[in-house]
């Protein structure tokens, strides 16, 4: 199974969802999962990302868009997202890294 660089950010939010909770339980490569939020009010291409049933945030707003239109089709199943950056230290909005790859279907 091929993968391809899509795009990497820090996850925005961290303040406001569970990422405390489970903060040391998080590691470089941990796996995390996209939820597209269309009913959102403040963002209808909002895109919240968890680890296990814990929400810890959400892609940034000014980057969600074409993540947030591929889950709304449908390809729920074609990303790789994993944790390539943690720094307890610094503000919230800067602890957590991820990358995203979008996974290459064989045949294709």
């Amino acid at each position: 199974m091929e993968k391809k660089f899509l795009t990497h950010f820090n996850i925005a939010g961290l303040t406001y969802w569970d990422a405390a909770e489970v903060f040391t339980e998080l590691t470089i490569g941990t796996e995390l999962q996209f939820e597209a939020e269309t009913d959102n009010k403040y963002d209808p291409e909002a895109v919240a990302i968890y680890f296990d049933k814990s929400k810890l945030g959400y892609i940034p707003r000014k980057m969600n868009t074409t993540i947030s239109t591929l889950l709304q089709c449908g390809y729920t199943d074609i990303f790789d997202v994993r944790i390539n950056r943690l720094n307890p230290t610094t503000s919230p909005e800067e602890q957590i890294g991820v990358v995203v790859r979008v996974i290459k279907k064989s045949g294709l």
